[in-house]
This record gives C-alpha cells, sequence and structure tokens, in this order.
C-alpha cells in the first residue's frame, strides 16, 4: 500500500501560509483567460508565460531588440510597446511585475493551531474506481481561518490598475480558488479589502513623467509621520473604464492590421 502526505504549507513557526506567488499566479491565470476571450490568441495581446514560444517576446526576438537598438530608451520603449497586456502588470523575464503581493499570514484570532486530516485515493481511470494500493492523505486549513492580504501596485498605468481591480474583484466574490482539491471544492476563498490607499506624483502635464515637487510633498509626510496617501476605492471605476478604453483601442489597432495585411 502506497501512502502519501500531502501537508499544508507553513511557514518557519508551523503557521498555515499562502504564498504571495500562488495569489498572484491565480489572478494572472485568470485575467489572461478572460483577456484571451476579449482579444483572442494573438501571443503579442496576450501571452502564455508556461510556453516561451507563446511569449509576447521570445528570447529570439528580444535580442534582435537589443542588435536593432543601441539606445536604452529607444530600447525600453520597444520592449513596452511589443509587451502583453497581461506582464505590463505582472512582469516577464524582461519586464520588472508592478504588482507585488506578499506572502499571506495566518490572522491569529481564526485560527487554532490546528489542521483538517482527509483522506484520498487515486481512482483507476479504466475501471472508474480506487486504484489498489494508491491511498493518500492531506491537511487542510479549517473554514474560516483569516490570511492577512498586502499587495503594493507602483508605476502603473491607469488601465493596468483597471485590469488589477477587475482581478481583485474577482477574489471579492469568490471566483478565484486557491491551493489544491479545487476539484472537491476546496480553496474557496473571499478577499475583503479593509484599506486601498493611493499616492499620486505624476505630472499633470506630461502623465509618463514625475512631477518633483509632489514627489518631495509625498516624501516629507513620510519622514513627519503623517498619512501620505488618499483613499483609492472612488478611482475603482475610473481605473477600470480606462481599462476598457486601452482594449478597444487594441481591439481596433489589431482589426486594422489584418485589414492591411489582407489587401
Amino acid at each position: 500500500m502506497f501512502l502519501e502526505s500531502l501537508p499544508v504549507i507553513k511557514d518557519a513557526f508551523g503557521n498555515p501560509l499562502i504564498p504571495g506567488s500562488s495569489f498572484k499566479g491565480a489572478m494572472r491565470s485568470r485575467l489572461e483567460s478572460f483577456l484571451r476571450g476579449i482579444m483572442g490568441s494573438d501571443r503579442k495581446l496576450v501571452a502564455n508565460p508556461a510556453n516561451e514560444y507563446e511569449w509576447s517576446i521570445t528570447s529570439q526576438e528580444m535580442k534582435q531588440l537589443k542588435e536593432n537598438h543601441d539606445n536604452d530608451e529607444v530600447l525600453t520603449a520597444e520592449i513596452i510597446k511589443h509587451t502583453d497586456i497581461a506582464s505590463h502588470l505582472f512582469g516577464s523575464p524582461w519586464l520588472a511585475s508592478k504588482f507585488q503581493v506578499r506572502d499571506l499570514t495566518v490572522v491569529p484570532d481564526t485560527w487554532f493551531g490546528q489542521y483538517q486530516e482527509r483522506d484520498g485515493v487515486a481512482i483507476d481511470r479504466d475501471t472508474e474506481t480506487a486504484a489498489d494500493g494508491k491511498l493518500y492523505d492531506f491537511q487542510v486549513v479549517p473554514a474560516g481561518t483569516q490570511f492577512k492580504f498586502q499587495a503594493v501596485v507602483e508605476n502603473a498605468e491607469e488601465w493596468a490598475l483597471g485590469l488589477l481591480m477587475i482581478g481583485l474583484h474577482q477574489f471579492e466574490t469568490e471566483q478565484i480558488p486557491l491551493g489544491g482539491g479545487r476539484s472537491r471544492g476546496l480553496g474557496v476563498v473571499r478577499l475583503e479589502i479593509d484599506k486601498m490607499q493611493w499616492v499620486d506624483v505624476t505630472d499633470e502635464r506630461d502623465p509618463n513623467k514625475t512631477d518633483p515637487n509632489k514627489l518631495l510633498k509625498y516624501l516629507r509626510k513620510l519622514v513627519d509621520n503623517e498619512s501620505a496617501y488618499t483613499d483609492a476605492k472612488p478611482l475603482k471605476s475610473k481605473w477600470a473604464k480606462a481599462l476598457i478604453n486601452h482594449l478597444e483601442q487594441k481591439i481596433s489597432h489589431s482589426s486594422t492590421e489584418s485589414i492591411s495585411s489582407g489587401g
């Protein structure tokens, strides 16, 4: 008989832990699925991180870009121009992520130091019955256990923030499960956002540049232990509209290119 144990991921103190990478990866996967439904399978718009040949910029293409553009500023502009939609927010091998999620640590008052143990058995695909000697058990965190969620997003355009808002909303409405055993109904999570803070230091005359006066004001408040942030929740609708406009422009541009190439 083969008995395997599948434990819960734990921190150094033995407490349950949800890796920030798991949260981020699940959100990215869901958003890429949405984007494929809207934009189609064009890798330049929606890439597949698991397959290099389906990246919006492959290693060979990146090599060619570097050979053709020796100016760093021009090269950066070309990379951004050819990067797929999701990678603008979540990052790629050639572009840093603008969305960072810390590991989700358990809220002590909601967890009492115990795990549930459940039994499982592998199913023989031919007989559709339990396979001999394929038993295993696994741990689950009790329902109702809460984890602390903290994330930071930096230097993201408004449309990318709109994409983030849609992803967070999916977690708020229990649409994205986490962890193993999802086909069994496990992994259901509900995100509750208590506070969303934002600081804008962009130059009103040129959104691509930073306003030094705004940045200095922000730093002074930090030094004086004052709040340098504003409530970001009223901006969610604005960011979502910016995303819709961005996607409409991408669809229109893609259709124009198809007509031109067809002619």
